[in-house]
């Protein structure tokens, strides 16, 4: 959220300070009900879902395209079936032309590993105490692996596709299309934003650089007059300059 608000508004402001700016669309891929239910109380702002409704798979190319402001994903593309460059590539075709795709992955900063590169027709099998992935590859053969590693999530336990390193995230952002990519590395004590590491860090990826329409700006305007009492008119400037206000 902090990176979000970075991107949006050029400040670090709290969640619950986020302005109202419904012309501001947002997607969310198994976001955390935290945060979830906040923006879409600010933003028009859906939260999707793998396993269930409303259903959404970054794997698959969406028929919405340069339809969003920003897409959030968080610890969810390790997950998603090689090749990976397509998921951010449909993530990049939604986005509008200012658009940014916020993330998190797990990752290392020089070593990345593919677990299963020629992933096509697969299927978990249990054996005994442990799950085997078995896959049929393009060309027919077929594979077996064991040791396999998954994280827990909301509704049960997901499997690791692969770890990611800076260096290849950084080279299928490029290769998606994102302009420019920025790791949020800096502490921010007032939030409790203090990285114990110097990787897996909140990542924003942007289609291009940022600019605010004429709807976004009349709504921040709007938000400004009616909330300036309840929050610091110094945040308040600070957007609007964002945005371009002043």
């Amino acid at each position: 959220m902090g990176a979000l608000s970075m991107e949006l508004f050029g400040t670090q402001l709290s969640l619950r300070d986020f302005p109202r700016v419904k012309s501001l669309r947002g997607l969310g891929t198994s976001d955390s009900g935290q945060y979830a239910k906040r923006l879409a109380e600010v933003f028009d702002y859906r939260n999707t879902f793998y396993d269930r409704e409303p259903r959404f798979d970054l794997g698959n190319p969406s028929k919405e395209s340069h339809a969003y402001d920003f897409v959030l994903s968080s610890d969810v593309l390790e997950h998603v079936a090689p090749p990976i460059v397509e998921a951010f590539r449909n993530a990049y075709n939604m986005l509008k032309p200012n658009g940014v795709l916020i993330f998190t992955v797990p990752y290392e900063i020089d070593e990345s590993t593919e677990h299963f590169p020629d992933l096509y027709e697969y299927g978990l099998a249990e054996v005994g105490d442990r799950f085997v992935l078995v896959n049929r590859t393009r060309a027919g053969e077929t594979q077996v692996f064991d040791n396999l590693n998954f994280h827990l999530s909301g509704t049960g336990k997901s499997l690791e596709m692969r770890v990611f390193s800076e260096k290849m995230l950084r080279d299928v952002l490029a290769a998606a299309g994102f302009s420019s990519v920025k790791i949020y590395a800096e502490n921010y004590k007032p939030f409790g934003i203090v990285p114990a590491e110097s990787w897996s860090l909140p990542i924003a990826a942007r289609k291009g650089p940022f600019a605010c329409g004429i709807d976004a700006m009349r709504d921040v305007m709007e938000e400004w007059r009616d909330l300036r009492v309840r929050l610091a008119r110094s945040i308040w400037v600070r957007i609007a300059g964002r945005l371009g206000l002043l």
